[in-house]
């Protein structure tokens, strides 16, 4: 009793741990206490069912002031069959039928009916009060005595109830622990209701009858302080009774005294002083002290229960907590359904008759189960929000139940009227039955549109503007995959979840591998910055909800919450859980994707189990939105990759000096970059698609096929080759290196292969030019030397020469001979002349601006009667606008007689010249000698500019004519270089930089 009086949070000894349920030693008592008070409701019940029962008239005598009445007369037993009625007057009673002893006390009666025995009789004398007239007193013989009804409806339906009782306290201990607030408590009222409800006296009045009889009134009376002061603590504790306890005591003090009195005077008539037992049966008998303290019991009950629940109803009604105003809601509609029935039947009785049949007693005893049904269920704190849930179906299946018992009454009012005073025929008959079944069918159809449509209606009632946002609910999640970008589906997830459930705090929790906690907090609303998720969360969540699909925060065990606080991510901030009451995992294909979780609704109130239902639905949906968005934003960031790669290998492949061609199998060209594309001079839409045979010439071709050998393009090593010639699509001469490797793809499969072209155009030149150059100098210095050695004897040869033509006349024969020898001597002399200009090339010269096209015409006046006696015909193409360069006129002069002489020398029929000057695109002056004459050999193109190479006859030159030309450009840092082809001429074109260009290099130098 202490402990329920006072209950302590560290008391008693732990036996039994399941899931953080405690069970103390207090409840091992209660355990035992109720095991024991179980069997002796066994034991009494078996005792009414095949034990001796006492015998009985079947009234229910009143002591009253004039003598004893008749209050209550069973219908069917000795009294009723004898003709005694509620409101007779008892005086006597006779065993025999002779004698008639006086009857003082109702407590007489059974003494007389003990002696008469089951089966025998009495005779009663008595008077109808009812009755008006004088002569209203009769003789009653009651006949075969019967005994009390061994079970009726009221034991039946009251022993149910007192087993419904007692579970619900044996569920809630266990459910609970006896550590939990108000359990122990509460178990305790439910074991009292269970023995008052189920013990019955058989009015043996001794041994156990006796003691059936006493613990039925000692827990009748007990029940109201337990209750009163179990309302007092729940749900949350009264202050006043907190300190000091001998307020808690006054409770009990009442219930005491009057436990006491019915132990005293119930006991002490067992005193076997003969004296004192019979004196206390009097004074009890006179004094009625048994009725009193019957009355006395029953006020108690009336008052405790009734302050209990005025105490309810108070804290109803003034708390401001939610969960506090929802769990006596739930003790509130249980006890309002059980009470309202009863004093419906105990209003009605007042004014109309209503028999005590089975009926009757069902309606005013079975709804006591619905109080600790509904205590029970408060206490257990599960479900809490469902009472508006079971309010709601229950109205709907009461008001289903009704339309369709009226339906069925008007149908079978109906045959009623159409059958009364008619006489019908078989066929009428049948016909009659025939619609009164199909009405029946109509209405048995209609049944269940009738319910959906109540239902509906009665959700609208209830939600309001919220009823097509939670249908909606469902449609929305099955949407939920269209969308793939994270970001929104979150956004809209948690705003739809705040408007349909109407909660202010929702978080989504997605999965992050490599995360420590497995988690990540996503996306959230409402919460606040103090979080932490726990290092167990993913842990917790897959345990809990294994059963159920969903996880309630109070669902935490006190060691995991010790436990999360000392782990985690947050640093022991506030936990998650601690704001958010509800976790849903979203699950798909065994894998736990993403968690809900969901704070109390605004108004700090519970989700009901419908509102969790439709949570435990569209986690289905949630989980595949959430997989597909992060499997889509997995591809977005691999494609954005891939992009990326292509992007840079682009580039790799745009920013490389060289052309690349990728082709397939067959040698079509699939791919190639913008450096292919100037080399070749052809645009890539133009290549792709096309043969590489197609845009190279035949020699080149032909070159290329003969690297890649037999296999073609099926490659299986790297093929090179280096310097081979082509054109571009505008006709100008490449060199190009070339290398073909295998391309492969992922698989290392052979999809084709690259060929790399590299433009060694320059390059080839350049060497070439400084081949040329050392040549050159080579050659030069062994002019020089040449020169200087020969030129000594040759003048000698020449001076003596002339001596002797001078000596001799000119008739004389020797004299021929002597002209002979001058005329070989001068041309030796201009050999070593010319050896001697060609040695002193590179040295420094004299420069001046000059215009190039005013050059090219003193040349041609100079060389006027040369040309005309060769039939030549001189064309010119100058540019408009003279093009001036920094020059030895002298010397460029000699260049440009040169060329025009050899391009004579090369016509032997007469032909043309052309003279061309014009500016490129890098500003340079190009000059251009062509003619039309035989041309020059590919084989001796290369070779023209090398000292004493010439491809006239022997004698007819020297072979260093292009040689000094060569050597004159290059000290005027120009270019030149020859093109021709056999049989259609040849041009040289010559490349000066342009005077103002000059200028600027000085300047800067």
């Amino acid at each position: 009793m202490e402990q329920i009086l006072h209950p302590k949070t560290n008391g008693g000894v732990c036996l039994i741990q399941m899931k953080g349920k405690v069970l103390t030693s207090w409840s091992l008592i209660w355990l035992v206490a109720t095991v024991l008070f179980v069997a002796g409701g066994a034991l009494n019940l078996s005792q009414r069912a095949s034990g001796e029962l006492a015998p009985t008239d079947g009234v229910l005598w009143a002591q009253k002031s004039d003598g004893i009445y008749a209050e209550k007369v069973l219908p069917g037993l000795a009294a009723s069959r004898a003709g005694i009625s509620p409101g007779d007057k008892l005086f006597t009673i006779s065993l025999d039928g002779e004698t008639f002893d006086e009857i003082v006390s109702p407590a007489d009666v059974p003494m007389y009916l003990d002696a008469a025995g089951v089966g025998g009789s009495l005779t009663y004398y008595y008077q109808k009060s009812s009755y008006s007239f004088a002569n209203n007193f009769y003789y009653a013989d009651l006949k075969n005595i019967d005994t009390l009804p061994r079970w009726t409806s009221s034991i039946v339906l009251l022993t149910f109830v007192g087993i419904i009782w007692l579970g619900v306290g044996v569920f809630v201990l266990f459910k609970q622990g006896s550590r939990s607030p108000f359990i122990l408590h509460f178990a305790t009222i439910c074991l009292t209701a269970f023995v008052f409800h189920v013990y019955r006296s058989l009015n043996l009045g001794q041994d156990f009858d006796l003691a059936v009889n006493l613990l039925d009134d000692i827990a009748f009376a007990l029940f109201a302080p337990l209750f009163l002061h179990f309302c007092l603590r729940y749900p949350v504790r009264s202050e006043v009774f907190d300190e000091p306890r001998w307020k808690t005591y006054v409770l009990y003090l009442p219930a005491s005294l009057i436990v006491l009195a019915v132990l005293f005077f119930s006991l002490a008539q067992l005193v076997p002083v003969d004296a004192f037992a019979s004196g206390l049966r009097n004074f009890t008998a006179n004094n009625k002290i048994f009725p009193i303290l019957n009355q006395a019991l029953l006020i108690n009950f009336v008052a405790g229960i009734s302050l209990g629940a005025s105490v309810l109803l108070w804290r109803f009604l003034t708390s401001k907590q939610p969960l506090v105003r929802q769990r006596l809601k739930w003790a509130m509609w249980g006890t309002m359904a059980s009470v309202v029935p009863i004093l419906a039947v105990q209003i009605a009785k007042r004014f109309v008759y209503l028999p005590d049949d089975g009926i009757t007693i069902v309606f005013t005893t079975l709804p006591l189960a619905l109080i600790p049904l509904s205590f029970g269920h408060s206490v257990v704190r599960y479900r809490l929000m469902d009472v508006d849930v079971v309010v709601r179906r229950a109205l709907v299946y009461a008001m289903t139940t009704i339309a369709i018992a009226m339906m069925i009454g008007a149908v079978a009012l109906g045959l009623v009227f159409l059958a009364v005073g008619n006489n019908l025929s078989n066929t009428e008959i049948t016909l009659r039955a025939l619609i009164a079944i199909i009405a029946m069918a109509g209405i048995v159809m209609l049944s269940e549109p009738l319910k959906n449509f109540l239902q509906e209606r009665a959700e609208r009632f209830f939600y309001g503007k919220r009823y097509d946002l939670r249908n909606g609910l469902l449609d929305f999640g099955r949407t939920l995959s269209a969308t793939t970008a994270m970001e929104p589906l979150l956004e809209g997830l948690i705003e739809r979840l705040k408007q349909v459930l109407d909660v202010e705090k929702v978080a989504v929790f997605i999965e992050e591998e490599g995360s420590k906690v497995h988690y990540k907090l996503a996306k959230s609303a409402g919460l606040s910055e103090a979080y932490k998720i726990p290092a167990d969360f993913r842990q917790m969540i897959r345990q809990k909800s294994a059963e159920k699909g969903i996880v309630r925060a109070d669902e935490f065990d006190p060691q995991e919450e010790e436990h999360s606080a000392s782990f985690g991510n947050g640093n022991g901030r506030k936990p998650v859980r601690k704001e958010l009451h509800y976790f849903v995992p979203c699950v798909v294909r065994s894998k736990m994707v993403a968690v809900i979780g969901l704070g109390r609704g605004s108004d700090g109130s519970l989700l009901s189990s419908e509102d969790l239902e439709i949570l435990r639905t569209v986690s289905g949906y949630i989980a595949v939105a959430i997989e597909n968005s992060r499997l889509y934003q997995e591809q977005q960031e691999h494609t954005e990759e891939l992009a990326l790669l292509k992007e840079f290998n682009e580039s790799i492949v745009e920013s490389v000096n060289v052309g690349l061609l990728a082709v397939d199998e067959n040698g079509r060209i699939i791919r190639c970059n913008s450096t292919f594309e100037e080399m070749i001079g052809l645009r890539r839409e133009q290549a792709i698609g096309k043969l590489v045979e197609e845009i190279f010439d035949e020699s080149f071709a032909l070159n290329l096929s003969n690297i890649l050998g037999k296999s073609k393009w099926h490659l299986t090593e790297i093929r090179n080759a280096y310097k081979l010639h082509t054109y571009d699509f505008s006709g100008r001469s490449l060199i190009l290196n070339v290398a073909v490797a295998p391309l492969r793809s992922v698989s290392n499969a052979q999809t084709g292969a690259i060929i790399v072209f590299e433009n060694v155009s320059s390059r080839v030149k350049l060497e070439e030019t400084l081949q040329q150059s050392e040549k050159l100098s080579s050659i030069g210095l062994l002019a020089a030397g040449v020169a200087h050695e020969v030129n000594t004897p040759l003048t000698g040869v020449s001076s003596y020469t002339q001596m002797l033509l001078g000596m001799i006349p000119d008739t004389d024969p020797k004299h021929a001979l002597l002209q002979k020898m001058q005329r070989q001597t001068d041309r030796a002399t201009n050999i070593v002349g010319n050896l001697l200009n060609f040695s002193r090339t590179g040295s420094a010269i004299e420069s001046a601006e000059i215009d190039i096209n005013k050059l090219l015409d003193d040349t041609l006046q100079l060389l006027e009667p040369q040309l005309r006696k060769s039939n030549v015909k001189i064309l010119k193409s100058y540019t408009n606008k003279p093009p001036k360069i920094y020059a030895n006129a002298g010397k460029l002069q000699q260049v440009f007689t040169n060329l025009i002489l050899n391009a004579r020398d090369a016509m032997f029929d007469g032909g043309q010249i052309t003279l061309e000057t014009g500016v490129n695109e890098e500003n340079e002056v190009c000059i251009e000698v062509s003619d039309t004459g035989e041309g020059i050999a590919p084989e001796n193109l290369n070779k023209i500019f090398d000292p004493f190479f010439t491809t006239k006859g022997v004698g007819n030159g020297t072979g260093l004519g292009l040689a000094v030309s060569y050597g004159i450009v290059q000290e005027h840092e120009g270019s030149i270089e020859a093109r021709s082809e056999n049989g259609n001429g040849t041009t040289f074109r010559l490349v000066f930089p342009a005077a103002n260009m000059q200028r600027q290099r000085r300047a800067v130098s």
